[in-house]
């Protein structure tokens, strides 16, 4: 059973030190993982994925704030219930949330109820933006490569008998379209 520390800072002109200062006085004595010039908001932090891979039922990851673990209050939520489910503990340090205790777990738990309700929301938001626009008549996704005419002319000379890498060069499109109109896909 170990506290195990993880800090970031966003850019190399950051310091580490006040993070690390911080998470050796709560009790991170051996590991404290370190990821220095890596944004929060990317899928891979190198030290962070070693970190929660290191981590064993019993320890207990400690960050200085909540920032600096999840990208998202939805990723963090879903990283910290990885991490119970895993039978690790959770803290931070700036919002004062231990969830190896019952009011630390509460309070993550609001957290996640938050998280669950904003989702909701946006959810709810872009369906209804999706539904004005169709209303208003506009379609989505990606504009057919070729016209109903140039598809048209397309499969004329493909019927005859011209190969399919010179029917897409001729209308500068990929094969994988040519083939998709034979198909009757387009």
């Amino acid at each position: 059973m170990a506290d195990i520390g993880y800090a970031r800072v966003s850019t190399r002109d950051q310091n580490l030190g006040l993070q690390l200062d911080a998470l050796r006085k709560a009790g991170c004595t051996g590991r404290i993982y370190q990821d220095e010039g890596v944004s929060g908001k990317l899928t891979t932090r190198p030290e962070l994925d070693r970190c929660l891979a290191a981590v064993s039922p019993g320890d207990t990851l400690v960050v200085w704030k909540l920032d600096r673990l999840g990208r998202s209050l939805q990723h963090l939520v879903t990283v910290v219930n990885e991490l119970n489910d895993r039978g690790v503990g959770f803290r931070s340090l700036t919002e004062n949330i231990d969830t190896t205790t019952n009011s630390g777990r509460l309070i993550f738990h609001i957290f996640a109820a938050l998280a669950e309700f904003e989702r909701g929301l946006i959810i709810e938001r872009t369906m209804a933006g999706l539904d004005t626009a169709r209303a208003n008549g506009k379609v989505g996704g990606r504009r057919r490569a070729l016209t109903d005419k140039r598809a048209s002319l397309a499969m004329h000379m493909l019927n005859e008998g011209e190969k399919v890498a010179d029917v897409a060069r001729a209308f500068n499109v990929s094969r994988a379209t040519i083939y998709r109109l034979a198909e009757g896909e387009q």
